[in-house]
């Protein structure tokens, strides 16, 4: 599966047995982990890497994982206003693939 070989590509090699459990977890359950990281690589178009610091996930070194976390919190509060209990807003909502989501549509082409 390559959302697990992505997410512990940086287990040391030769290592035997399964991953270490995930550390420093604030928002996410370690359940949630190898799913919601799947879908944050898809949602920003980006790699592990681009939020952690390679060979240390659990590092806050990167300002990139606060910003995470405070996405993750930004998208639960939209959902918790919706009365259906149901996910209407998600990283993909905004990013669409690009780091950065616009914020305004394309300059119109010329004719």
């Amino acid at each position: 599966m390559l959302i697990a070989t992505t997410l512990f590509a940086q287990e040391p090699k030769g290592k035997k047995g399964p991953p270490q459990p995930p550390k420093n977890l604030k928002l996410l359950k370690p359940e949630e982990i190898r799913t919601t990281m799947g879908a944050f690589r898809i949602a920003l178009g980006a790699q592990c890497d681009m939020c952690h610091v390679r060979g240390d996930f659990a590092s806050d070194e990167k300002p990139e994982k606060e910003m995470a976390r405070k996405m993750i919190v930004m998208t639960r509060e939209i959902n918790a206003n919706f009365p259906d209990g149901k996910q209407h807003v998600t990283c993909f909502t905004c990013h669409r693939g690009d780091h950065h989501p616009k914020t305004e549509p394309d300059a119109a082409p010329a004719n």
